[in-house]
């Protein structure tokens, strides 16, 4: 009775691992065996880029990363070239092409080289946990992401079906600090965007399996500064002296809070950093000193911070009523407020929404399950928002899975890898073949 029993288990697991590929084509039946067949020679690769620092301004790191997923993209037909990064203080750009003389789509595929974890950072290694987990820089943002881009392609290689369409892929060496200007960090992205009708992004998007991005906020720096009247602490607050610089600072920064907060769910405004006193000096590079003393009205203040919406509308408002707020200064002060521009939003579209139903479609009939849109509040700013505007469908989040993103617990699930890349090399297939 045990013996029958446990046969019966697994035909009827059979029964629903035939149920599940039912939907599938043989040739996206081939696509998934060549994922798998290839998924332990892209772990290994992974954990060889994980293990060369690229910080952002580690620019010969970044070069070094680029070079060996340039050498892999070559390998599969691609002709790459590097762009130089000298006139934005990057790097640069890997941009690679392989064209099809009769293409199903053209597609654009992103991703970048650089991480958060410079090379004084004392996070730097490759590093095997329980089961399929492994800590490591990038090991999900963004290392992991591109190379589910890579076994992709790898698989639709295999299974003959890369030839039908036009892939450009762009893995950019700044974009977890852009250089500047924006203009010219980001020409070569708009550049391999040009006649693209879709964009595919591999950012890991909020970690869930279940979910990808069809929204994102833009995002921009805002730089308050505050100056007041100095004199002796006994005299703070008196009619002929003010409040000083740190006052006022924080008179605007709860009147963002109070009156800001309430309006639009998709719009946040963060100070990062506060510096005041007698004297500061504040630099470029997010740092500052200053100088005061406890008996001393504070003469100088300086914030910094950022500004998240999902629309152009959004911020525009949102600017505004900032510099509102900013201009009902105390007396005896002056308040100056500067914004930078960023990285714009992506708006939800008609086409993004229909681009997330052909990959919900795709992984239910892997057996995989349905995929939701994230919250875009859930998700930060990414390359793929510079060229929503430019395609007609663009989605985001299709990296490899995990948590703590930009901490030295950074943790991707190797589980995922596969699964991740057929969904992506499926979703190809079916675009290539004319399904929109």
């Amino acid at each position: 009775m045990r013996h029958a029993a446990i046969f019966l288990l697994f035909l009827v697991a059979a029964v629903v691992s035939a149920a599940q590929q039912s939907e599938l084509a043989a040739g996206e039946r081939k696509i998934a065996q060549a994922v798998d067949a290839h998924r332990d020679a892209s772990v290994a690769f992974l954990e060889r880029v994980v293990n060369i620092n690229s910080g952002t301004m580690n620019l010969a790191g970044v070069r070094e990363v680029g070079d060996a997923f340039g050498a892999e993209l070559e390998g599969l037909g691609f002709h790459s070239r590097w762009v130089d990064g000298a006139d934005f203080g990057r790097a640069g750009h890997l941009v690679a092409v392989r064209p099809s003389a009769t293409p199903g789509v053209r597609v654009l595929l992103i991703g970048h080289l650089d991480t958060v974890f410079e090379k004084d950072s004392p996070f730097q290694r490759w590093e095997r946990l329980d089961g399929d987990r492994v800590r490591g820089p990038a090991t999900t943002d963004m290392k992991g992401g591109n190379v589910v881009m890579l076994l992709a392609l790898r698989a639709l290689r295999d299974a003959g079906m890369l030839d039908r369409m036009d892939v450009r892929v762009y893995l950019g060496g700044d974009e977890e600090d852009s250089g500047a200007p924006l203009s010219a960090s980001r020409e070569a992205l708009m550049a391999a965007a040009g006649g693209a009708e879709v964009a595919l992004g591999f950012e890991d998007g909020d970690g869930s399996f279940d979910h990808a991005v069809i929204a994102r906020r833009g995002v921009e720096e805002w730089r308050l500064r505050v100056t007041g009247k100095p004199a002796h602490s006994s005299l703070i607050l008196n009619p002929e002296i003010g409040g000083g610089a740190i006052y006022e600072a924080a008179r605007i920064l709860d009147a963002f809070r109070r009156e800001l907060a309430p309006e639009a769910a998709d719009v946040t405004f963060n100070p990062g950093m506060i510096v005041g006193g007698t004297a500061i000096e504040h630099t470029e590079q997010a740092r500052g000193t200053a100088f005061g003393k406890t008996n001393v009205i504070a003469q100088t203040a300086v914030v910094t911070g950022d500004l998240r919406t999902l629309s152009p509308e959004q911020l525009d408002r949102t600017r505004s009523r900032m510099r509102e707020i900013v201009a009902r200064t105390l007396p005896y002060a002056t308040a100056e407020m500067t914004f930078e521009p960023g990285y714009p939003p992506m708006a939800v579209t008609d086409g993004n929404r229909r681009l997330l139903a052909l990959l919900d479609e795709a992984s239910r009939d892997l057996g995989q399950g349905a995929v939701a849109p994230v919250n875009p509040r859930q998700a930060g700013a990414a390359d793929i928002s510079f060229v929503g505007t430019k395609v007609k469908m663009a989605v985001d989040g299709l990296g490899l899975k995990g948590s703590g993103g930009h901490t030295v617990e950074e943790t991707a699930d190797l589980s995922l890898l596969a699964p991740q890349a057929k969904r992506v090399a499926v979703l190809l297939a079916r675009l290539a073949q004319g399904r929109r």
